[in-house]
């Protein structure tokens, strides 16, 4: 399958550039993923479609600020260290600029001195390892130190940092939000509980292969990247309970769907998948063809062109009826992307 067969011209005024001010005043399109019947709601009405008993999944991933600009060996020249992915206490995997610049045995300085950082290798897909050196806390350094690492397609600056975590993000380690849970309120959330549906958490840190678009000609030639997913015992038996009782799993975004996808293990004795509880990475690659073991419906933003996102809801529907919802989504002026509306599919 041909990756051009999912791009769609999108008008650049509808990326979003801002957060709405109210979290869950975003539009919100309901697709049937079998039919194409569409409806054009608010986000505040998605508990209509949920039911006691149903399991909705979140991800409580929480995002780092990842991004550390400096000066290179004490001079005034400005470089740009950008966390990928933990190794130990003092030491990451981490993306460079100027690369010609920052070869083993640099140094480079944040904020005076609060953070030292030294590159002590260089791996074959040209990714840095660097070894941080501080005092005290690094995530209270970092915190002072890093930027939120918006994407590219965002150019505004970020008035309040927290509007790109969800209500309930609790463990650090993403580069870049699940973003389909920006949309939550703890107002909205406690509606949820209140009605009998129960809400499983997980975790998966999101990468930095989020931004990266695909650049192969045909899908199966797509490496996907990986990330870290821990699936915890009382999430696993929420949503195993749930499919036990012909109830339906909701996934809140891609990340949780991909992780709930990844763990399903088929069980003879109930001739049925089950999810078990997991810690360890998911490179899994969603697209038209895969057979969903977990997921019963999924809430979702609306995805950039030819992105592995875009091809995952088209596995879940149909390429027809995904790119026909986006023609309906544009028509009417929905924001796109991360702090742009989103869509459920039931």
């Amino acid at each position: 399958m041909k990756v051009s067969e999912f791009y769609y011209d999108l008008p650049k005024e509808l990326i979003a550039q801002d957060p709405l001010e109210k979290r869950d005043n975003s539009k919100l399109l309901i697709i049937d993923k079998k039919t194409g019947n569409l409806t054009h709601k608010h986000f505040y009405d998605v508990i209509d479609y949920l039911n006691p008993g149903d399991a909705l999944v979140l991800n409580e991933s929480k995002v780092i600020p990842a991004r550390l600009i400096g000066n290179l060996n004490d001079s005034d020249k400005i470089c740009e260290i950008f966390l990928l992915k933990r190794i130990d206490a003092n030491t990451w995997e981490c993306l460079v600029k100027p690369g010609k610049k920052l070869r083993i045995g640099a140094k480079v300085n944040f904020e005076g001195g609060l953070l030292s950082a030294e590159i002590v290798d260089i791996k074959n897909d040209g990714n840095r390892i660097v070894r941080f050196i501080f005092d005290g806390i690094f995530e209270e350094v970092l915190d002072k130190v890093g930027k939120v690492p918006l994407p590219p397609y965002i150019t505004h600056e970020l008035k309040d940092k927290n509007r790109y975590q969800t209500v309930y993000a609790k463990y650090e380690g993403s580069v870049a939000a699940p973003t389909a849970g920006l949309h939550f309120t703890d107002e909205l959330l406690d509606k949820i509980k209140n009605k009998g549906i129960n809400i499983a958490k997980l975790t998966l840190h999101v990468s930095l292969g989020t931004f990266r678009p695909v650049q192969v000609d045909t899908l199966e030639e797509h490496i996907m990247h990986s990330e870290f997913v821990e699936i915890p015992e009382s999430a696993a038996n929420i949503i195993n309970n749930a499919k036990d009782n012909n109830q339906k799993v909701i996934c809140v975004g891609t990340t949780s769907c991909r992780s709930i996808e990844s763990f399903a293990e088929f069980d003879n004795n109930k001739n049925a998948y089950r999810l078990r509880p997991t810690s360890g990475d998911t490179d899994i690659f969603i697209y038209p063809g895969y057979k969903f073991k977990m997921m019963d419906a999924l809430i979702t933003n609306f995805h950039l062109p030819e992105s592995t996102l875009v091809m995952l809801v088209s596995a879940f529907s149909s390429k027809d009826i995904v790119f026909n919802a986006y023609k309906e989504a544009i028509e009417n002026k929905y924001r796109f992307f991360s702090f742009g509306d989103a869509c459920l599919f039931i």
